[in-house]
């Protein structure tokens, strides 16, 4: 008789689970709930409705510009002296010998240090893949010192190549380096020498470890271009004399061709013959040149400037909108997702673009797979009309057939949609019985101690 007891009590008990457990679900009741199948065309119904996405602030889409224009220091003065004409003879005035010594290491110059890498024995005997495989170049910084990493800043500047090795040697010793390395110089960028005027190719050449020669400076620069042999002449302007050499005579004299050339000399090739008038003429060319140069760097640096401002500004704007979106202090548009699916939650639509169904329903992971019903998927959208302030439109998206899911890939998303994915009948089942099972359970264990 208990036993029937009990199980009579279980009967009625889950009798009342329709009472007692609510599973939420879309009906069409009391004429305020429109259910209406997603198809190709009533997709393109919903998607008719009036909707803008909310834009991104215009600092989003500005860029800093290019500046007003360049101001710098303004018009190049004129110049006030004119070339010369042809004299009777030209003055020869020879620049002294120089030996400025071995090359000094300067600003700009490119090292090339090889330091030795552990290898297989054939690499150690050979030694030369061992030092290919850790050459590495280094620029001379304005400072005069180059960085190498586990040493640091090594001051070169104005040392001669073996001063050089001898300071990275000591500076490898203090860092416990091995100190087995060679060291090369592999561009030549401190020291120059410009040559212009009647020549084929104006150009400023390098000083490097090998003297550069006058004959060897007017080769880098193509030759001597000139018809007026007779009257053409190679002045050369050094800390602030000016020097000059007849072509004739320069041709004929094989020890003025090899005259030195050192860091700063300016060679020009003309036909000028005052020599006094051709050294003021030359001074003020320079000078103009060096006029115009600053004036470039100034304009460009006034440009940089004014460009790093307004990049500045854009950016601290633009951080500024990142920071209020991080504390919700922006007016968004959201599309919210209840039922079975992986993560109740609100989906942000997205600025500039419209979002669709399965983007909403897939960037947050979806339904679950083993609970929902993916034959009942419904967009619920508020749809008021006359007399119908509360009417709800729920499109009907049947997921029991995949292919249907390309739909959910047309059909935009309204702000404040709601997405529901009703859960399977064995779900609701399987709750019903979590639900009720304890109770039943519980009052038995009561009856049968009675």
């Amino acid at each position: 008789m208990l036993r029937y007891f009990i199980l009579a009590v279980g009967l009625v008990t889950l009798t009342g689970c329709g009472v007692a457990y609510i599973s939420p679900r879309v009906t069409e009741t009391d004429g305020k709930v429109r259910v209406l199948p997603l198809t190709a065309d009533s997709v393109r119904v919903a998607n008719g409705s009036s909707y803008r996405p909310k834009e991104l602030p215009s600092v989003f889409f500005a860029n800093a510009g290019g500046g007003g224009g360049l101001r710098g220091a303004g018009a190049t003065p004129p110049a006030s002296l004119d070339r010369q004409n042809r004299p009777a003879a030209l003055e020869m005035r020879l620049p002294p010998n120089v030996n400025p010594g071995p090359y000094e290491i300067g600003v700009g110059d490119v090292l090339l240090l090889a330091t030795k890498t552990p290898g297989n024995t054939v690499e150690e005997l050979s030694g030369l893949l061992a030092a290919q495989n850790s050459r590495q170049g280094y620029t001379v910084q304005d400072d005069g010192a180059i960085a190498i990493p586990d040493v640091g800043r090594v001051q070169i500047a104005g040392l001669t190549l073996e001063e050089a090795e001898a300071q990275l040697f000591q500076s490898l010793v203090e860092n416990q380096i091995d100190p087995t390395f060679s060291l090369e110089i592999a561009e030549f960028n401190s020291k120059r020498v410009s040559l212009g005027g009647a020549v084929a190719k104006p150009t400023v050449a390098p000083v490097t470890l090998t003297p550069l020669t006058l004959d060897a400076a007017l080769a880098a620069a193509g030759g001597i271009n000139t018809k007026d042999l007779d009257y053409a002449s190679i002045r050369l302007y050094r800390d602030g004399t000016l020097y000059q050499i007849p072509l004739n005579e320069y041709l004929r004299r094989p020890a003025v061709q090899k005259a030195r050339l050192v860091d700063g000399d300016s060679v020009f090739v003309d036909t000028e013959y005052e020599l006094d008038k051709a050294q003021a003429y030359f001074r003020e060319q320079i000078t103009l040149a060096q006029f115009r140069q600053t004036a470039r760097i100034q304009a460009l640096n006034e440009l940089n400037s004014e460009v790093s401002l307004r990049r500045a500004v854009l950016q601290e704007s633009r951080d500024n909108f990142r920071s209020q979106i991080e504390f919700d202090a922006v007016d968004r548009d959201y599309v919210y997702l209840t039922g079975e699916v992986v993560k109740p939650s609100r989906f942000v639509l997205p600025f500039g673009q419209t979002a669709s169904l399965a983007d909403a329903l897939f960037d947050n992971d979806g339904f679950r797979n083993e609970t929902a019903n993916p034959s009942q998927l419904y967009v619920l959208r508020g749809s008021p009309e006359p007399g119908k302030p509360d009417l709800v439109t729920a499109w009907h998206l049947n997921g029991s057939d995949a292919s249907k899911f390309l739909l959910a890939t047309k059909m935009q998303m309204r702000p404040n949609d709601v997405i529901f994915i009703a859960e399977q009948p064995i779900t609701r089942w399987n709750r019903v019985l979590q639900q009720f099972i304890p109770s039943i359970l519980t009052t038995g264990g009561a009856l049968a101690v009675q």
